[in-house]
């Protein structure tokens, strides 16, 4: 008599062979989920490294001139709130330009992948390289000789050198994008509005905010030659430093500027991190 051997359910001898009854096998264990769990999108150290350094240069600056020996030139040129004036007229400056190079860009260049518009991309930038190429200072000169002196020439100016970045870079996105995609998405019966608002632009949209970012750190500079169109902003206290050759006025103008634009790249990476569609992040 042979040895009673045990065998898995549903499995069974015949002739000597084993086999197993269909539909009864065991099923192999399902793989390990991969985790749910996304990284932060903003660390700690990206929240505070960089504010806490311009908070010490900034403290370190109003030590050194609170200890500073002014004469009455640099004491006129700092009085009656005419720092935080300055520093307020040249964050308009660069709020306003910003908002207009957006409004102004990202719809043209949108317009400019269209296939009716497709062939007028090159003459756009063209124009929009034109823009950017030729001198800040030149540019601004022409356009007060144009448009008189005034906050009004200054906008524009700064408008004209920052447009290219945003429009060269929502073209480029959008040109980027898997074509696959866009025909899957007309093939379930989207428009083309619809495949433009949620498969397109999202997909376009990390290029797009670095164009912006490079854009506003772009206005930030560019804005303190709006004082030589009668604009205002910081560029009045680093000219003022200059011509008078009074460097604590200099000194201020220009770590003012700096602490400005290093703020507003960090304010646009944040905003890069946190409009980025998850979608587009890869899971741990």
């Amino acid at each position: 008599m042979t040895p009673d051997t045990r065998r898995p359910e549903g499995e069974h001898e015949v002739k000597g062979l084993a086999f197993r009854d269909e539909g009864e096998a065991e099923q192999e264990a399902p793989p390990p989920a991969l985790s749910e769990k996304q990284p932060p999108r903003v660390t700690w150290q990206k929240l505070v490294f960089l504010p806490a350094v311009l908070a010490v240069i900034l403290l370190l600056t109003w030590w050194w001139f609170q200890q500073a020996d002014l004469d009455s030139i640099s004491k006129n040129a700092l009085a009656d709130g005419n720092v935080w004036l300055r520093l307020r007229q040249h964050i308009q400056l660069t709020a306003i330009s910003t908002f207009f190079v957006l409004i102004i860009a990202i719809p043209l260049g949108i317009l400019l992948t269209r296939k009716r518009l497709r062939k007028a991309a090159p003459a756009a930038m063209a124009l929009a390289n034109i823009g950017q190429a030729t001198p800040a200072i030149g540019l601004l000169a022409l356009l007060v000789i144009w448009l008189g002196i005034g906050e009004k020439a200054a906008l524009i100016g700064i408008i004209i050198y920052a447009v290219l970045p945003v429009l060269s870079n929502t073209i480029a996105g959008l040109k980027a994008n898997d074509p696959t995609l866009l025909e899957a998405a007309r093939g379930i019966g989207m428009s083309q509005l619809g495949v433009l608002g949620k498969v397109e632009l999202p997909l376009a949209v990390p290029l797009i905010l670095a164009g912006v970012r490079t854009a506003l750190v772009l206005n930030v500079g560019t804005a303190t030659l709006a004082t030589f169109g009668g604009g205002g902003g910081l560029g009045d206290l680093i000219t003022t430093g200059m011509t008078n050759q009074r460097m604590p006025v200099l000194m201020l103008g220009s770590i003012l500027t700096i602490a400005l634009a290093l703020l507003v790249d960090w304010l646009a990476s944040l905003a890069e991190l946190f409009l980025r569609p998850r979608g587009l992040e890869v899971r741990t």
